[in-house]
Formats: C-alpha cells, structure tokens, sequence
C-alpha cells in the first residue's frame, strides 16, 4: 500500500503574523515604571569659599534603629512623631528670625531669633540608620517635601493670585503633555522664580548607626 506524504504546511506568513502580534502586545501593555524620589544635584561650583552655617539655620533629624525621630532645630532638642514633622518643618522654614539683610519679608512664622533667618537659609539635614526601614525613611522624605511644597503652594498663590492654582498644581500642568508650548514656557518661568523664593535645602547624610 503506498504512502500518503504529509501535506506541507505554509509558512510564509507566520513571520508577519508574529510582527503583528508583537505590535499588538507592545500597544496594549503596561509598562510598570518604578515611582521614586525626584532629586535635583546642585552643580559643581569651583573654587568656592567655606560657607559658614549658623546652627539656628539647621533642622537636623535623625531616624534611628527603631525608627524614632529625634529632632535638633536651634536649641530645641526632642524625639517627634512622624504626624508632626511637616508642622515642624514649615514651623522653621517660615520663621522669619533673620534681621538687617537677613530679614525675611514674606515668611509668617513667629520670627524666634533662635530659630531660621529666612528661606534661604535654612536647611534642613537628614541621616538614618542603616537599621532604618525603608516605608519609614520614604515617609520622612515625603513630609519634608510636603513642608517645602506647602511654602510653595502659598507663595505661589500669593505672587500670581489670577492663575487659580498653587505651585504643585502649576507643576503638574507644565509637565503635562497637552498643555500648549507657549503656557508651558510661562508656567516654568514662575515655577522657577517660586523655586528661587523658596530653595529646597535639604541634606541628606551617609547611613550610620545612631
């Protein structure tokens, strides 16, 4: 009894059908992007002087082991609990301790001579232990911008009281795909004088065990 041969089956299409596949997975995926922390190095300045800091103008905190927060702002010296440090840090971003050319004219705070001279001054340090958790050193990080992003908020609105937002809501319309290239370029230029106005001086310590 003869044979029968196997029927070929044609192959000259898989190849445009795999492409097409690939098209349709890599258009209707998404692509999981890592959220993290935004942070801007300030550039490398040659040849520059000691800067003498004054301790009132340094909110140090420190994260222990068991992570507790113990905070050093002036003379004050005390362990805090998380829910508190974004009071704290507006409290002495906006003291307004500064006098002569070190006066503060838009900062609302109670104006303690122990405590920041002005917005430009202060800084705020942060150093955690190697021990530290990780939800608890993102959660701090997250207050302490919170405290910035609150000045920023206000002093924004208070400069361009007829745009109707505040700073993050400005920044998030700049970042915005569809906002036109002509109010992206005004909305920066603000954002940038608002950034001026109230720098974000936060520094952050090598790990360590407190």
């Amino acid at each position: 009894m003869a044979k029968r041969s196997a029927p070929e089956v044609n192959a000259g299409s898989m190849a445009d059908i795999a492409f097409l596949l690939l098209i349709f997975f890599l258009v209707t995926t998404d692509i999981a992007v890592d959220s993290g922390l935004s942070r801007k190095l300030p550039p490398i300045e040659e040849n520059q002087d000691d800067i003498v800091i004054k301790q009132k103008n340094i909110f140090a905190l420190n994260v222990n082991a068991n992570n507790q927060l113990f905070l050093k702002a002036g003379e004050d010296e005390k362990l805090i609990e998380l829910k508190d440090l974004r009071a704290l840090a507006v409290k002495f971003l906006d003291n307004g301790g500064g006098t002569g050319k070190d006066a503060c004219k838009r900062c609302r705070g109670a104006k303690d001579p122990k405590s920041s001279d002005n917005f430009q001054k202060a800084i705020i340090s942060l150093s955690n232990d190697r021990l530290t958790k990780y939800k608890t050193y993102i959660a701090v990080q997250n207050e302490i911008l919170a405290a910035y992003n609150e000045l920023r908020n206000r002093e924004f609105k208070r400069e361009y009281p007829k745009l109707g937002m505040n700073f993050v809501e400005a920044n998030e319309k700049y970042q915005d795909a569809q906002t036109k290239p002509k109010e992206k370029e005004d909305l920066k230029e603000k954002l940038e004088a608002i950034k001026l106005l109230v720098p974000q001086k936060f520094s952050e310590a090598e790990t360590k065990n407190i």
